[in-house]
């Protein structure tokens, strides 16, 4: 799930959100998402759809190995 946790961050990065605030904008801790982007944890599919949508993407496009 690490290559899961370096596309968010990237496209995090690309949408010049912090972490804090990405993690506001999809209603989880910051301390949640800075897990998910270090692949220490996976998100369930309904947070993996609501960091999607903050991050104005889709689950398959995180999911795709071809994004980055």
């Amino acid at each position: 799930m690490f290559e899961l946790g370096n596309r968010i961050r990237s496209l995090r990065i690309q949408n010049n959100l912090k972490q804090y605030e990405l993690s506001k904008k999809a209603d989880i801790s910051n301390t949640y998402l800075s897990d998910i982007e270090v692949g220490r944890t996976t998100p369930s599919l309904r947070t993996l759809k609501r960091i999607a949508e903050s991050l104005n993407t889709t689950v398959a496009e995180l999911l795709d190995e071809e994004i980055i």
